[in-house]
């Protein structure tokens, strides 16, 4: 029982960090109705800058992580700007082939600069555990769950109260009746962009912090698209769940797959598993607007 609860916990943790990057792809998809497919490789650029920053700057790690995050808001900015705005129009595929374009081109850039091999991070917060009901948790996982949260719980404020994130929520609604009430839809796609890079930058040192990055780590923004299809594409309440939900999930079964049918590897299938059932039965997702069309 304890193992499987030591489990519960690590899948939290981890959980929390795909509902960070879903967020990413909720508010880009409710602004602009694509699917942003570099949003891992977003996460991976991201942990790789700060890993710069502090290891091989060798600046502290607070002032690595504040001008990490200035450098995800010019990264959203310029992608925006240069790669989708003369997009605007154009059908969506187009765009989502731009984003797979970017996914290659951002892998590329990383493996140039820092190669492939396992990079760690320098250790921040002490590592001696902590007891959780009795189970010895490292400090870091601790920090990654509340960060995560603490973010979550600001972005969702900004959506609902802020004036601004009225303005985004409106653009999802009617991008043509918000732009007639003086909505400016190009700044509004541009700021969805900067919110989706900071959020998976985010994430990606919180991962660098925990266990180390490589180029691999782009695959993060796959292994959270389940989340977010669980959860509804345009859900700000599902990504949370729905990352919290898979990150659980993936921890629980692989756990049982290795105990029961001495199985490994189970981890990287449960979610998409789960995900299929879960779909045949609510297309939308758990929180997904159901769209309805009278003809």
């Amino acid at each position: 029982m304890e193992y499987y609860l030591h489990l519960v916990i690590n899948g939290l943790v981890v959980g929390s960090i795909y509902s960070l990057v879903a967020l990413g792809f909720v508010v880009i998809y409710k602004a602009t109705q694509v699917v942003n497919f570099a949003q891992g490789e977003l996460l991976m650029a991201g942990a790789y800058i700060c890993f710069g920053l502090t290891v091989q700057a060798g600046l502290p790690f607070a002032v690595a992580f504040v001008l990490t995050l200035g450098f995800a808001v010019v990264l959203g900015l310029a992608i925006e700007r240069f790669a989708l705005r003369p997009l605007i129009g154009e059908a969506h595929i187009s765009v989502i082939m731009v984003t797979i374009g970017l996914s290659s081109v951002l892998k590329a850039l990383v493996r140039l600069f820092w190669g492939t091999n396992i990079q760690v991070f320098p250790q921040v917060l002490p590592s001696e555990p902590v007891l959780i009901a009795g189970l010895p948790v490292a400090p870091v996982y601790i920090a990654a769950f509340f960060l995560s949260l603490l973010l979550f719980l600001v972005f969702s404020l900004f959506f609902k109260y802020s004036r601004l994130g009225t303005a985004m929520r409106a653009t999802a609604f009617d991008q043509q009746a918000a732009q007639s009430m003086g909505i400016g839809i190009k700044n509004i796609f541009a700021l969805s962009w900067c919110i989706a890079t900071v959020v998976s930058t985010v994430g990606g040192v919180i991962l660098g912090n925990i266990n180390g990055i490589n180029a691999q780590l782009g695959h993060m923004g796959l292994k959270v698209f389940p989340a977010v299809i669980l959860g509804g594409l345009d859900s700000l309440l599902g990504a949370a769940v729905g990352g919290l939900a898979i990150g659980v999930l993936e921890n629980v079964c692989d756990g049982l797959a290795k105990d029961l049918l001495g199985l490994g590897g189970f981890k990287e299938v449960a979610a998409f598993a789960v995900l299929v059932v879960i779909l045949m039965i609510k297309p939308y997702g758990l929180f997904g607007t159901r769209e309805i069309e009278r003809v």
